[in-house]
């Protein structure tokens, strides 16, 4: 893996919110895979090999004049990773209970104290979706339930699901360095049982789960609903962000179609994080 090229854009925006925001949702339609947020924007990074530059014109807010968005481009080794994150990665705490943070931070007094090295994955908990799916799991009963993660990414969501007992718990990422990131972060976190998965909901086929999570995107979402339901137990709970406040409707209109009925939702910077019971 060390020798992977990835391109980082670099992005200057005004305002920083919602710019960021966003710039992160539509740079991750068109490929971006990884994000780093800063007081001054954005840090965006794609494989080299997955890359056309001029896809980039694609992006319809570096069109829109009420937004100020400058960017410099360069190419970094996934080795020099740790050191880029390192200088942009400051603790995240949810509630009075849970904090994600790096192993070079303090240890906190909190219950739930998760330790991560995201590398290249998305999910630190400073994204509002990752934050608000910390936040719906601290807020539900997770005790000896089995939980799918879907689209984990870091897999911190799964660590804390079952930092709460839940079992068994899988995790599932199509991207081969989330998926190789989690099963690091599971070790490191004293839960090497989470099961750790590379592909899509073509693994789901015949399993069922108590609890299913997937922060993704909006299309991912809408397409694999179908599928979250029938994997699902009755009485069952299915959450879900990675949409906005516009898309909500959307969403809720597919689970009902699958006889998913929606409970509550939480919202951050209009993100959206949802919750369905079968």
């Amino acid at each position: 893996m060390s020798n992977i090229i990835y391109i980082e854009y670099a992005f200057i925006v005004a305002p920083v919110q919602p710019t960021s925001d966003i710039l992160i949702a539509e740079l991750g339609e068109i490929g971006f895979e990884s994000f780093v947020e800063n007081e001054n924007g954005v840090l965006a990074y794609i494989q080299k090999t997955d890359w056309q530059e001029a896809r980039i014109n694609e992006v319809e807010i570096l069109k829109n004049e009420n937004f100020k968005i400058e960017y410099t481009v360069k190419e970094i080794e996934q080795e020099n990773w740790n050191a880029t994150w390192e200088e942009n990665f400051k603790p995240i705490q949810v509630d009075d209970a849970c904090v994600v943070r790096a192993p070079f931070h303090d240890t906190p007094a909190v219950n739930y104290d998760i330790v991560i090295e995201p590398k290249m994955s998305f999910g630190t908990g400073h994204h509002e979706t990752t934050f608000m799916m910390l936040k719906h799991i601290l807020e539900n009963d997770f005790k000896g339930k089995s939980v799918l993660d879907m689209g984990s990414g870091t897999g911190v969501l799964a660590i804390l699901t079952a930092m709460k007992g839940a079992s068994p718990v899988e995790a599932i990422d199509i991207d081969n360095w989330c998926y190789l990131n989690a099963k690091e972060n599971v070790e490191r976190n004293g839960f090497p049982n989470i099961q750790v998965l590379e592909g899509d909901a073509s693994l789901l086929e015949g399993k069922k789960f108590d609890v299913i999570i997937a922060n993704i995107n909006r299309n991912i979402l809408l397409a694999d609903i179908p599928k979250y339901a029938k994997c699902l137990h009755p009485g069952g709970s299915l959450f879900l962000s990675g949409f906005y406040q516009e898309d909500l409707n959307m969403i809720s209109g597919k689970c009902e179609e699958h006889s998913l009925k929606f409970e509550k939702n939480l919202e951050k910077n209009n993100w959206v994080a949802a919750k369905y019971v079968f």
